[in-house]
């Protein structure tokens, strides 16, 4: 029992309630102040010339409790979006079409060494930059180490293949509803805007990362003594690795459904400027239309629907949560006044070097706060307001929070998810750290570069 509270680390919901707690001491010591907002083509806009002092209006104690409501129901539409898409999410692993692509592809590939790390990489990242999968790939580590064994491989090569591929798919966020989709809601730009430079970094970090795990591989078959097994052993046969699963017309079927669907949702984005609710709507039909592919029953739709909502229920509270500190600092007056002073400190840097500093800042929150939509929730209403005085454009802004979560998903030890894939391979923190850290470096390099290029090109819509 004391050995399980040991490994439970730091609980974000806690840590976000004293967040609010410190964020109501601020609205009695920082002076009150705000700025008038303004229309710009569309949108709502701080006026910089306009920041004036107010009267002080701290927050009370019972306060600390109402936000919670109100966070919650200003985050309404963030919420169900999140719920929606992981409820479709649910009704599709209810069909074990993902879990049947993966298993198949990844025994047919064992005998073919050079295309098993290269292929089943891309599988896991395009589930995390297409449908932000990141919880629901724990299931395939114990796969994918005795394959990784069968080819003189070690569990870092199987873990990495998981971890590291589909941190790829979900930092470079192509389509990832999660972070890029609700960010771009809160920045009121269109959903899934500047997707060419995500394309970019997509494809580029996704052959650093197969290049990285591949020679980490060829070095541990060479050297066995450099591997690490962790739970499982060296000896595993390659002639035990085969299975007798394969596509049916009905998995096929509903991958090309999924297909599809990311064709209809991006059409309907660029021709008829869909938003949050279109996007959650055309996810629930997409699920209503697998039950029936699949045959499913009404009782097994509405099953697969409420665990796959239960599984991110945790993630779409932490967004109203997150939402409570920005109702308390809004209640208070305090959040201009913050802005305020960063941008005088903040103006004479140039642009660049102020939109690179967004993805150091951005990190720092994810170490407390490892929920994309979470922290998207919590920096987004604070970060754009600050982009725009300083003339960062909000495509740049979210493109570093995106970056910088993604980066973090696979080393922060307060990652829940990444914590528990360790513990899976039984891969010590500090042992995956030593392997890891180079790859991070080159991630990071990378995301700064592209960030200052952003920032630099204008990235936009604006």
């Amino acid at each position: 029992m004391s050995e399980q509270k040991k490994n439970r680390g730091i609980n974000v919901f806690a840590l976000i309630f004293g967040v609010i707690i410190f964020a109501t001491i601020l609205t009695y010591i920082v002076p009150a102040g705000n700025y008038e907002r303004v229309e710009q083509d569309g949108r709502e806009v701080v006026d910089p010339g306009s920041y004036t002092e107010v009267e002080s209006s701290p927050v009370q104690p019972f306060q600390i409790f109402t936000s919670i409501h109100t966070g919650l129901v200003e985050a309404s539409d963030i919420i169900f979006f999140i719920l929606i898409i992981g409820g479709t999410f649910g009704i599709l692993n209810h069909t074990g079409t993902i879990d049947r692509l993966v298993t198949v592809a990844s025994y047919r590939l064992v005998n073919q060494e050079k295309w098993f790390i290269p292929i089943t990489m891309l599988i896991f990242a395009l589930g995390g930059t297409l449908m932000g999968l990141a919880e629901e790939t724990l299931a395939y580590i114990p796969i994918l180490i005795p394959l990784a064994l069968a080819l003189r491989f070690d569990a870092i090569t199987g873990t990495a293949i998981v971890l590291v591929g589909s941190s790829i798919g979900f930092t470079t966020a192509i389509m990832n509803p999660f972070n890029v989709g609700v960010a771009q809601g809160i920045a009121e730009l269109d959903i899934y805007s500047g997707m060419w430079l995500r394309l970019i970094l997509f494809v580029l970090m996704y052959t650093i990362a197969v290049i990285f795990v591949y020679r980490y591989a060829l070095k541990v078959k060479k050297n066995p003594e450099l591997g690490y097994y962790g739970n499982y052993t060296a000896n595993t046969q390659l002639n035990e690795m085969k299975t007798t699963e394969t596509l049916t017309n009905t998995h096929k079927v509903i991958l090309g459904l999924f297909i599809v669907n990311f064709i209809v949702l991006a059409f309907g984005v660029i021709q008829y400027e869909w938003f949050i609710t279109e996007i959650a709507s055309l996810f629930l039909l997409l699920g209503v239309i697998i039950g029936v592919v699949a045959r499913l029953g009404v009782h097994d739709v509405v099953d697969g629907f409420l665990k796959g909502a239960s599984g991110v229920l945790a993630g779409a509270l932490i967004v109203g949560f997150a939402r409570a500190i920005l109702v308390v600092l809004e209640d208070g007056n305090t959040i201009d006044t913050m802005l305020y002073y960063a941008v005088g400190f903040l103006e004479n840097i140039p642009t660049e070097f102020n939109a690179a500093g967004m993805i150091f800042i951005q990190s720092i929150i994810n170490f407390f706060i490892p929920s994309g939509s979470g922290q998207a929730a919590l920096t987004m209403p604070i970060m754009i307001p600050l982009a725009d005085l300083l003339g960062i454009t909000r495509q740049t802004t979210v493109l570093a929070f995106t970056l910088a979560d993604g980066i973090g998903n696979i080393i922060l030890p307060t990652s829940g998810y990444f914590m528990a894939a360790l513990a899976l391979a039984g891969i010590p923190w500090t042992k995956w750290v030593r392997f890891i850290w180079p790859f991070i470096l080159i991630q990071l390099t990378i995301a700064v570069i592209a960030v200052m290029f952003a920032a630099w090109f204008g990235y936009g819509p604006f």
